[in-house]
């Protein structure tokens, strides 16, 4: 396996809670640190995999008739767009 160097910096907080942990589990600040990333990018390309074979075949087409289904009235309570929001800002 081929190894690269990154020169990581963490808030001291953080670092200092993931050295804690490394600790606890008996490994190696560096490893514990490398295995959380292997971690993170296992669920992300799986969450990636998981969207993509749930959608094959899918287009957003039909998404225009279940929205004219949705009534014409003003947002609830908690729900009103922030002020001085615009459609263009969704577009960029």
């Amino acid at each position: 396996m081929s190894k690269a160097t990154y020169p990581l910096k963490l808030p001291t907080s953080i670092k200092a809670a993931a050295a804690r942990l490394a600790k606890e589990d008996g490994v190696s600040l560096n490893q514990w640190i490398a295995t959380a990333v292997a971690q993170k990018i296992g669920a992300v390309e799986t969450a990636a995999e998981f969207f993509t074979r749930r959608a094959k075949g899918h287009t957003g087409s039909g998404l225009g008739r279940i929205l004219d289904k949705v009534p014409n009235r003003p947002p609830e309570a908690g729900d009103e767009l922030p002020e001085g929001w615009t459609l263009d800002r969704l577009r960029q």
